[in-house]
């Protein structure tokens, strides 16, 4: 069997890892001597041990996104300094594999600094009246010669105070149908115009952001993709990020592993009710760790697809689940919560935190990168082949729809 079909033999194992102790034995030699982390990652970059499955001219080494775990290992015991991905998730699992698709050279070249954390992403997709129906965004951009003019309002984009760069989906045309009058951009955020406003929520946190955009510019030369197809771009972008949000944990990582500690020192509050509800949970995350695999890989060859929607739905099901388990084998304990403070939070561990934190953060699980709601349509429409649902407006020009 090939990567393709979601399995890979001995050999395809055996040849990425050999590339992958090449690369990480050239890198740290060419490390010797140098401490500061930014110029360690830039060597990484340099031998394709940025993402190990992206083309070797994206930081990459054209090896199965499965070894990307060895890979980090291999660095690791090499002695060598990595970037943590979660201080650029949107970067990280979002921008950059969707610029190995559709980027120029030029964009190639914010590959480099998305792994370095020289430039941390946030995402302007979703809107107060387009967040479940994306394609309904009315967000303008308008094209003056080389740049375009952009005004409208984001909301509930995560990190957005901190983001050098969003990914930006904006309404270029009125007189197509919504899905067709989309494009797609990498617009500067800090640049006059953009007014960021935090959103606290159930965890008293400002976690999320709304974003007003009001005559910021943005240069033709950042526009991802062809004009008139934001659609189709964002879609590789949601598709990674349903992957890069409903796979990729190591066995027995994330809430899972946290529970599952909690079991082993929660002595008194153990049943074998509770043993149960956490092995069926822990079959799940098995489940959705090994499509995680077989869906990366497929996201490395450029060919995210809608599957990656079953593995976004079954983790924010199994997280809040596993939540709710977790503070009821704590008992009392399980309900202490630290702060409700109105605050900017530095930490968005999900496992790093306490179990109230964790609960109550899950609930968002479900809202995130597409509701559960809507993935599940698209499970029956694009997976299942079941007929859509009555859609009045996809020929509707999208000035004539009303609003």
């Amino acid at each position: 069997m090939t990567e393709q079909d979601g399995v890979l033999s001995q050999t395809e194992r055996t040849a990425g890892a050999e590339a992958i102790d090449a690369a990480v034995s050239a890198a740290a030699a060419a490390a010797v001597g140098i401490s500061d982390d930014t110029q360690v990652w830039d060597i990484l970059f340099d031998h394709g041990l940025a993402w190990v499955d992206f083309p070797r001219d994206c930081g990459g080494l054209e090896v199965p996104s499965s070894l990307r775990g060895y890979a980090r290992e291999q660095v690791a015991s090499a002695g060598l300094s990595q970037p943590d991905p979660g201080r650029n998730s949107i970067g990280f699992g979002m921008a950059a594999p969707t610029i190995v698709v559709y980027g120029t050279d030029e964009q190639k070249g914010l590959l480099r600094d998305i792994f370095t954390l020289r430039r941390i992403f946030c995402q302007l997709f979703s809107e107060p009246g387009a967040g479940s129906d994306l394609a309904a965004v009315a967000t303008r951009a308008v094209r003056d010669g080389d740049e375009w003019t952009v005004s409208g309002q984001k909301v509930w984009t995560s990190g957005a105070q901190n983001a050098d760069i969003a990914i930006l989906v904006a309404r270029t045309d009125v007189d197509v149908p919504k899905h067709k009058g989309l494009t797609y951009f990498l617009i500067d955020m800090k640049q006059p115009g953009v007014e960021t406003r935090g959103l606290r929520q159930i965890t008293g946190e400002a976690e999320f952001n709304e974003v007003f955009l009001d005559g910021a510019v943005v240069p033709d030369s950042r526009r991802l993709g062809a004009e008139g197809e934001g659609w189709r771009v964002a879609n590789t972008t949601l598709n990674s990020e349903r992957v890069s949000i409903g796979g990729g944990m190591p066995r027995e990582g994330g809430m899972i592993g946290v529970v599952a500690d909690a079991w082993r020192t929660a002595t008194h509050h153990r049943s074998p009710v509770l043993r149960d509800e956490l092995l069926g949970h822990w079959v799940d995350a098995e489940v959705l760790r090994v499509t995680g695999q077989q869906l990366g890989q497929k996201l490395a060859a450029g060919r995210p697809g809608p599957e990656g929607s079953g593995s976004k739905v079954t983790f924010a099901r199994t997280a809040q689940a596993l939540s709710d388990l977790d503070i009821r084998m704590r008992g009392i304990d399980g309900l202490r919560y630290d702060s409700w403070e109105n605050r900017r939070p530095t930490d968005y561990s999900m496992t790093g935190r306490n179990p109230v934190y964790r609960y109550l953060r899950a609930k968002g699980n479900s809202i995130e990168g597409g509701t559960t709601e809507v993935l599940l349509n698209v499970i029956a429409e694009r997976v299942l082949g079941l007929p859509g649902e009555h859609r009045t407006d996809k020929d509707v020009p999208f000035k004539e729809m009303p609003r």
